[in-house]
This record gives structure tokens, C-alpha cells and sequence, in this order.
């Protein structure tokens, strides 16, 4: 509550010290001859106050056409502007805040065309900003941040504001669940198979990450409430560059990571490779309190488990950007990985008659391989703009498990050999149309998508106990063929009428699915076609706070993962886990109401109706002492969240207000806390809870101070307390905190890094779910305080200039909200 009312303080304090006096600027930079209702170049302008001949940078703002206009609070003196672009030839003006002129200011330069095709942009550097909220989405700098840049993309992600792991494994943003995109581009990995994928990428090939709350038409209408957008490097710099990266692991397993990175370009071909290999090993134990109900007495069993595992992967990750015009560009990228896990695990069942105990090895092998070409051009002066993606995805794995267990002097064995195989298909198209004039664009574009997955599962049980399984060798086949065709066509409008800005989409797609497995008499089809419309409003109140409101609507295909019926775990006689093949596609509609303010400022809430919801659960059939896990639909899911997320900028309140001043601008020297609070509340219809259904909120916060001597300390606390999400009930508090210590040698050539991670050892998830005949209590723990050092050394130019031949893979202009 105290940070509460600190942060509540900065924010009122923030709002009426932007109110002060504030310095309304209009700078009108014609290019040419080209008349101003008719400019659509894109600028970058960078503002710097000049002091005793030293220039200390205000800030760099993005900007498209020959007017821009800046309120911002200027104190009295000498400042330049300094305007820049793609074919634009930087240049320079000079002007003076003065008493007489202090409220208003119009300046005015011409600019010309470069001379030099060929000849590089100096990037002044922009503002450095580790997070960045904007009414649609929120930003969050990985490759700056020692705390998420030292480890995977999946560790990364779970330390994002408002990101929760649900218990069952599954991540959501803001109560609401998500889809992850690479590039700009959906993954069509599922389950553990797009954990694992997200483990093997190293968190620094990531540039940054977007946390888009509502996607509007121009995404895939499968994408259920939100999306985690992960945008992997992408700039290359003149000539060779490169740069080593290490990271060491060590608790009770010491295990390194090395990896190098190459980049350069020559002409108009700019390159990166990447090569490096993971080797993560680690321990899990599980402790279940099964109550079996079908019995009268209820029979009780009491199972544990401990498993040994090994993660080992070997990355290549490649990337070509070849510069055909000023206006186009072409870029292809080939991305593989290569794993090879390993786990052994040692499991019992007990009670007052069973004394059972397990042993089994399961072995995993994996590639996977990604191919995607890009093309992208301005057709005209006019801002239009057409892009087309094509991606292909190639994955396959092999697990082969091996068990035995012993029961009254009896030994069973039970072994599997699953081949699974996905191949994916995707061809996408996207023109944008700007009428300047008018303040009205429309962006239309098309998607064709393809998807088979095929898996064949062999299982050998060999027992003496005939009440179970019968006698002597048994042997089956479980052979699951999956199909999706996928095509959509959107059109999406954006209207500026003074300070509003209207967003009305329309998307429409077609789903042809087939599934096929030998446990069900018939192949399951469905033809799917509908259109799911999306609409917003966004009301600037000031310059620095945006007020949104918008509707989607949204379709969710169960993945592969939830409706394969090969078993993708250990199992033995009192367990088994497989998927649900007749699990429907789940609908979404999906309302949401925010505020952003100061760019680091969110307050918002949804509300989400999910017909025919899917969840994992743990269920029993009469008379069995079997624990069956798989995923079940559900009628109907509200749920109900809201949050807010907050800076306390430390620097405001031991610092004096015009040291604060600068650091605003220097978000890298800045001391802060960055506050996220959430709640979430879901009621499910057509599910009987045993216990009092209540919301709950859940509390994370990072941290960045300035130490002496250079070292930079980042800290992340995340704490989920007590209460119900989803269908499971958390008995015990979930909470982890981490700390991270960094420092820059030889002039920045040189990061060091020391880290732990769960440094009190304390996150452990301790939850109860009651399904079919069953209730059970679990507990998972993982060994999940780490200490890592990580370090890196770059070596190479290492100058600030970069080419301008980058294809922006981010799509800034989707969405559902502003222009």
C-alpha cells in the first residue's frame, strides 16, 4: 500500500509537472520541392540542449511528414534540432527558449536528398528505453537488460510485467491467454515442444519483445486474447563484426553456454549468423495426494516423484538482407536447432495396500528447422506499402521412454517409442494504404496456412499381475494424423478526427481440419468459416495520457499438444496423460478498457467469454485407481482481470528535480522500481468447485540501481498468493526473486555478469484441482535457484552507424488501436 501511494504520488506529481509551463514546439522541415499535403517521408529528429558547447540529447521522436510538433517542458536556453532519414540528408538547426518565447515556438528548414545512395545513417542513438507503453502494446528491452538478457527467451518471458504461469504450465498476460509470435509471425509449436523451443533461444538474439493486448484484424484471428511478439536482432553493422557470449550455470550441476555471434555488410548485403550450444540440467520432484471418490470409503493414494533431467541443444540461426532499391528489400533467414534430451525419473504409490515403486529413462532427440523469406516495398511517395512473408517450419522428435516397476514381488515393464513429425506451411501478403489528407488509412492483406502433423506411438507393457493387465506381451499402436488448412483475408480501418482515433476491422477465416488416430472408429472433420470483426476507440486527453476502449472477437484451435492421444510422458499402472482428440475450437470474445500515461504508466481491465474452454485436468473412470491427465471442454469461462502497472523513479525523490530531468532522458542512469498489479476472476459454468470461488491478485516488480564503480543491479520479485486461478485452487503463495549485478569494461567491449535466480529457493507450486471421481493436491518443485555468469566481449567496428536497409518485422501499424 506504501508503494502504492509513492507511485500514486510520482504519477500525480509527473502529470502536474508536465503541466507546468510547457514549451509548445512546431518544426516544419519541407523536403524539395515536394509540397507539404504531399510529404510522407518518415524523419528522425533528434532534440539537444546545448550547454558550454556540450550537447546533452532531450530525446529522438519518429516522425512522418514536413510538420511536427512537440509540448514538452524546455528550460530557458540554447537547443538544436538535428532531422534525418531514409534518403534525407541530416541536418541541423539551431534555436533559443527565451522568457518572450517560452509558450510557443515555429521554426522552419528545408531539406535535401542525400547525394549518396550507398551512404550510411548516423544513428545518434535513441532514447534508450528498457520499457515502453503505447495504448496497443508494451515494449520491453531484452537486449539492454542484464536480469532477462543473460539467460533463454522462456526465462525471459516469464519475468515480463503481467506474464503468469499457470500452474498447468500454460502462460498468460494480464489474466487473458496468449499466443507467441517470432518475428511478427504465429508458432505452430504447442505444449512443451514450444517451451523447449523457447529454452533453446538464447535470450540475447532477442532485441525486445511486445506484449500486445488486443490484436486487431491484421493477426491471425487464432490468437486468442493476446500476443507475446518476440522480435529476434536484427541490425548489422558496416564491415565484421562480432561477439562472444558465455553463460555458466552452477548449483548442485555446472554446465556452460557458449556462443558466438557474427554480423556485418557489404554493399547492399548485410548478414548475421549465430552458432551456440545450451546445456541445462536440473532436478524436479512432484508430490500428488490423490482421493479417489468412486470408493465409499474414498481410497487415498500418496504418489511422488523425482526426475533427473538433461536439456542439450546446438543452434545455428542465420539471417541475409540484400538491399534491391531504396524502396525494397528482400531477407532470408534459416534457423536450426538440434537437441537431445534426457531424463530419469523414480517414482511411488502408496497406501496402507500398495506399496508400488517406478524406475524408467526417457531419451528425446529433436531438430528442428525454420526458413522464412521476406519482401517489402513502397510502391509510391504516397506511404503505400506492399510486404509478403513466406515461412516454412520443419520439426520432428523421438522420444523413447523405458521403465520398470515392482509390486508385490511382481516387476512390470513398460516401454514406448513415439516418432512425431510437423511440417508447416505459411504464405502471407499486407498492403497499407494512407489517405494523408484525410487522416484515414486502411491496411488489407491475406493469409494462407498449412499444417501436418503426424505421430505414431508403440507401447510394450509386459506384466505378471493378470487383475491389471492382463497376461504375458502386450503390444499397441497408437497412429494420430492431424491436418489443417487455413486461409483469411482482412481489411482494417484507422479514422483521426481530432483527438480520437477509430479502428473498425473485419477478418475473415476459413479452418479445414481432419484429425485421425486408431483410438476413434471415425476421422473427425470440421469446415469452419466465419468473420471475426474487432473495433476501438482511443481518446487522446494530453499529449502524454491515452484513453482506449475496444471489442474483438476471437477463435482458438486446440494444438496439436491437447488432442494427440499418444502418451507424452512417463506413465505406469496408476497413471497415464494423453491427449483429448475431440476437444472443439474455443471462441473469445474479448473487451478490454485502458489508460496509458508517460509512457511507462497502464491502467486497464478485461473481460473475456470463452465458450467451450479448454483445461487440463486430473479425473478418474468408475472403479479405477488411475490418475487419467488430459484436457477437458468446458461450456462457458468469464473471466475478469484488471491491472496496473507503475514506475517509482527512485532518482524523484533522493535526487533533486533537475538531476531527474536528465535522467528522464537517460533511462540507462535512472534508479526505479517498476510496479505490475493484477487481479483476475474466473467463473466457469458447467464445473462444480468444492471451494469458495474468489479472485485474486497477483504482485511482480523490477528494479534497476546505479551502484558505484559502473555496476548496474537489476532485481525481479513476482508473488501469487493464496486463492483460485482457473479451475485450480494455489494453497501456498508462488514467489521467486531474483538479482543480477553488471558491469562494462574496455569501453563497453566487455559485459560482465553475475546472477541468481529464486535466490531463497522458495518457488514451489502447491495446489489442489478436483475433477471426475478424483481430487488431487500436488506439489511441483524444481530446482530453481540458479547462479549464473554470464559474460560477454565484442570485438569488431563497433561504431554507431547502421545500415538502412532494415525490413521492420514488427507490425507497427497492426493492431487495434491507434494510427
Amino acid at each position: 500500500m506504501k508503494s502504492l501511494l509513492i507511485a500514486v504520488a510520482f504519477t500525480l506529481s509527473s502529470f502536474a509537472f508536465a503541466q507546468q509551463s510547457p514549451t509548445y514546439i512546431e518544426l516544419n522541415s519541407t523536403l524539395n520541392a515536394v509540397a507539404c499535403e504531399n510529404d510522407v517521408a518518415e524523419r528522425e529528429i533528434l532534440l539537444e540542449k546545448i550547454e558550454d558547447g556540450k550537447k546533452t540529447k532531450i530525446g529522438t521522436y519518429q516522425s512522418v511528414g514536413c510538420k511536427f510538433t512537440l509540448t514538452k517542458n524546455l528550460a530557458l536556453g540554447k537547443y538544436s534540432f538535428t532531422i534525418s532519414g531514409l534518403n534525407i540528408k541530416g541536418t541541423k538547426l539551431d534555436f533559443e527558449i527565451t522568457p518572450e518565447n517560452k509558450t510557443k515556438i515555429i521554426q522552419s528548414v528545408t531539406l535535401s536528398d542525400k547525394t549518396n545512395d550507398l551512404s550510411e545513417v548516423t544513428v545518434y542513438g535513441n532514447q534508450r528505453q528498457y520499457m515502453k507503453v503505447e495504448s496497443d502494446k508494451t515494449t520491453i528491452s531484452i537486449k539492454e537488460n542484464g536480469l532477462l538478457n543473460s539467460g533463454t527467451t522462456y526465462e525471459a518471458v516469464k519475468k515480463l510485467p503481467g506474464v503468469v504461469t499457470s500452474p498447468a504450465g500454460g502462460l498468460t498476460l494480464n489474466g487473458k491467454g496468449v499466443v507467441v509470435y517470432i518475428d511478427g509471425a504465429p508458432s505452430n509449436l504447442s505444449g512443451t515442444d514450444l517451451q523447449n523451443y523457447l529454452n533453446s533461444l538464447p535470450a540475447n538474439s532477442i532485441e525486445k519483445i511486445e506484449l500486445i493486448y488486443d490484436p486487431g484484424a491484421s493477426y491471425d484471428a487464432n490468437a486468442s486474447g493476446s500476443i507475446i511478439n518476440i522480435i529476434t536482432n536484427g541490425k548489422k553493422m558496416k564491415g565484421i563484426n562480432a561477439s562472444f557470449n558465455m553463460n555458466y550455470n552452477f548449483n548442485k550441476y555446472q554446465k556452460p553456454s557458449p556462443q558466438i555471434l557474427l554480423n556485418g555488410k557489404e554493399n547492399n548485403l548485410s548478414w548475421q549468423t549465430m552458432v551456440g550450444v545450451n546445456y541445462i540440467e536440473g532436478e524436479n520432484r512432484n508430490k500428488n495426494g490423490q482421493e479417489f471418490t468412486f470408493f465409499n470409503p474414498p481410497i487415498q493414494l500418496n504418489q511422488e516423484s523425482f526426475d533427473h533431467q538433461t536439456f542439450r541443444n546446438v543452434y545455428w540461426r542465420t539471417g541475409l538482407n540484400y538491399k534491391l532499391s531504396e524502396k525494397s528489400n528482400v531477407l532470408f533467414n534459416y534457423n536450426m536447432s538440434l537437441s537431445s534430451d534426457r531424463n530419469d525419473n523414480e517414482s511411488s504409490t502408496l497406501n496402507n495396500t500398495i506399496n508400488f515403486e517406478n524406475k524408467g529413462i526417457s531419451k528425446s532427440k529433436a531438430n528442428n528447422h525454420e526458413l522464412s523469406l521476406q519482401y517489402k516495398t513502397k510502391l509510391d511517395t504516397l506511404g503505400r506499402t506492399f510486404d509478403i512473408t513466406a515461412y516454412t517450419n520443419v520439426f520432428d522428435r523421438t522420444p523413447l521412454s523405458e521403465s520398470t516397476s515392482f509390486e508385490n514381488n511382481n516387476y512390470t515393464f513398460n516401454n514406448s517409442d513415439i516418432d512425431f513429425g510437423l511440417t508447416n506451411y505459411y504464405l502471407k501478403y499486407d498492403f497499407a494504404i494512407p489517405f494523408e489528407k484525410l487522416g484515414f488509412s486502411i491496411n488489407t492483406g491475406g493469409k494462407y496456412n498449412t499444417t501436418d502433423v503426424k505421430n505414431l506411438g508403440k507401447y510394450n507393457f509386459e506384466a505378471d499381475n493378470d487383475a491389471i493387465f492382463g497376461s504375458g506381451l502386450y503390444e499397441s499402436e497408437i497412429d494420430f494424423d492431424y491436418t489443417e488448412h487455413n486461409l483469411a483475408f482482412y481489411a482494417e480501418a484507422r479514422q483521426k478526427y481530432k483527438k480520437f482515433n477509430f479502428t473498425a476491422g473485419i477478418r475473415f477465416e476459413n479452418f479445414d481440419v481432419k484429425r485421425e488416430a486408431s483410438t476413434v472408429a471415425d476421422k473427425i472433420e470440421f469446415n469452419n468459416s466465419r468473420f471475426y470483426p474487432n473495433a476501438s476507440i482511443l481518446y487522446q486527453a494530453t499529449e502524454q495520457i491515452n484513453i482506449s476502449t475496444s471489442y474483438s472477437k476471437k477463435v482458438s484451435q486446440p494444438g496439436y499438444y491437447r488432442i494427440d492421444p499418444n502418451n507424452n510422458s512417463n506413465f505406469n499402472r496408476y497413471n497415464t496423460s494423453v491427449g483429448n482428440i475431440a476437444l472443439q475450437p474455443i471462441y473469445f470474445d474479448n473487451y478490454a478498457f485502458k489508460i496509458s500515461a508517460f509512457q511507462y504508466v497502464n491502467l486497464g481491465a478485461n473481460y473475456t467469454v470463452a465458450k467451450d474452454d479448454t483445461q487440463f485436468l486430473f479425473s478418474a473412470e468408475d472403479g479405477e485407481l488411475v490418475s487419467n491427465r488430459t484436457f477437458a471442454s468446458f461450456d462457458k469461462i468469464k473471466t475478469f482481470s484488471a491491472y496496473l502497472s507503475f514506475p517509482i523513479p527512485l532518482d524523484y525523490f533522493f535526487k533533486s528535480k533537475e538531476e531527474f530531468g536528465k535522467r528522464m532522458n537517460e533511462i540507462e542512469k535512472m534508479n526505479y522500481i517498476y510496479m505490475n498489479i493484477g487481479y483476475v476472476k474466473t467463473d466457469i459454468e458447467g464445473y462444480d468447485f468444492t471451494f469458495e470461488n474468489k479472485g485474486m491478485v497477483n504482485f511482480s516488480m523490477q528494479s534497476q540501481i546505479n551502484l558505484p564503480w559502473g555496476i548496474v543491479n537489476n532485481m525481479n520479485y513476482f508473488f501469487l498468493p493464496k486463492g483460485n486461478w482457473e479451475i485450480y485452487r494455489i494453497e501456498k503463495p508462488i514467489q521467486q526473486f531474483d538479482i543480477s549485478f553488471n558491469k562494462d569494461f574496455m569501453d563497453k567491449k566487455l559485459k560482465l555478469g553475475v546472477h541468481c535466480f529464486d535466490i531463497f529457493n522458495v518457488n514451489e507450486v502447491n495446489a489442489s484441482i478436483e475433477g471426475k471421481n478424483l481430487r488431487t493436491n500436488f506439489y511441483e518443485k524444481q530446482d530453481s535457484r540458479t547462479f549464473r555468469i554470464s559474460l560477454t566481449y565484442n570485438f569488431g567496428n563497433l561504431k554507431l552507424k547502421t545500415e538502412n536497409t532494415n525490413i521492420d518485422v514488427e507490425k507497427v501499424k497492426e493492431g487495434g488501436k491507434g494510427l
